[in-house]
């Protein structure tokens, strides 16, 4: 059986990550052992023992001479501008406290916009929360809107060109952020807004959401208490976030398609939901890439 001995990358500090991981067979190396710390089996003929190339880390089955390369049919799968370009774009997105857009990247790296585009989409859908762990404790519940603004457009109206979005904010005892959630909305309906309950809310949690008609239902199954919202002074918490948000999205990236914003909140929601794991958030998110089913060019284009 291999074992997994390389130390796994800690901290936030970009010239540690650059020591760490200074040639594309060092990051080969770390996702090599990644993928194979519990050992290896040949997809070919599920013989155990192997030799291990030198250019790669790929793994030669000693039975049947298949090659198994360590980024085959993960997200890193067909990286062809180097693997330490992408963990380089992997760190700045889950490490740093804001990430960078698309161009910005693009410049740092060398690489075409098109290029860091796309692996940075791959890096999101690996960031989609797996919705295993619902919320359990304090939740506020609000929606609110995202876009440029519009004449005659108030409040909750449907038929505005601004996205539609809604968040749920879990809180400690002290008022402390401790998981948000976003999801998108097509309209302010019951149908649509319970979505985001189902999704990440245990209806063990004490949920506080403001009067709008469309949460009303759900106290049906939920421990829902509407409260007026007071101009957002009743619940500061989720206003602070819904305020980060955008600041965020703004301030990177100027402007989001409808088509992919929810990735953009993913990645957003997956910095802040692992804040008291800084230190292994790269490791985490390198983990979660090695087991994420490869995604293809056509693949991102067509998702939303």
């Amino acid at each position: 059986m291999y074992i997994y001995f390389m130390e796994k990358f800690k901290g936030e500090n970009i010239l540690e990550f650059t020591d760490k991981f200074r040639t594309d067979l060092e990051c080969f190396e770390y996702l090599a052992e990644i993928k194979w710390r519990n050992g290896f089996k040949c997809v070919k003929c599920n013989h155990s023992k192997f030799t291990i190339r030198k250019k790669n880390f790929a793994r030669d089955c000693n039975a049947c001479h298949h090659i198994e390369s360590p980024i085959v049919d993960t997200i890193f799968h067909r990286v062809r501008f180097g693997l330490r370009k992408a963990f380089t774009i992997v760190f700045e997105m889950s490490a740093t406290t804001k990430s960078l857009s698309a161009s910005q990247m693009a410049k740092r790296l060398k690489i075409s916009r098109t290029t860091a585009t796309s692996f940075m989409k791959k890096v999101r859908i690996s960031m989609k929360s797996t919705a295993s762990q619902p919320m359990i404790g304090r939740v506020f519940v609000d929606e609110f809107v995202f876009g440029s603004k519009e004449d005659l457009k108030q409040g909750r109206s449907n038929d505005s060109k601004k996205k539609k979005l809604i968040v749920a904010v879990e809180t400690n005892d002290i008022g402390g952020i401790k998981r948000v959630y976003f999801d998108q909305l097509e309209n302010y309906s019951c149908k649509e807004i319970r979505k985001i309950f189902d999704k990440h809310i245990s209806k063990s949690a004490s949920i506080k959401t403001d009067k709008w008609t469309g949460y009303s239902p759900l106290k049906k199954e939920f421990d829902l208490n509407q409260i007026k919202s007071d101009k957002g002074n009743s619940s500061k918490e989720i206003h602070t976030v819904i305020h980060q948000v955008k600041s965020w999205l703004r301030s990177t990236f100027s402007w989001v398609h409808k088509q992919h914003i929810q990735k953009y909140l993913d990645e957003f929601s997956y910095r802040i939901n692992r804040s008291i794991y800084k230190d292994n958030i790269f490791d985490l998110l390198i983990n979660r890439m090695m087991n994420t089913q490869k995604v293809l060019y056509q693949d991102i284009i067509i998702s939303k």
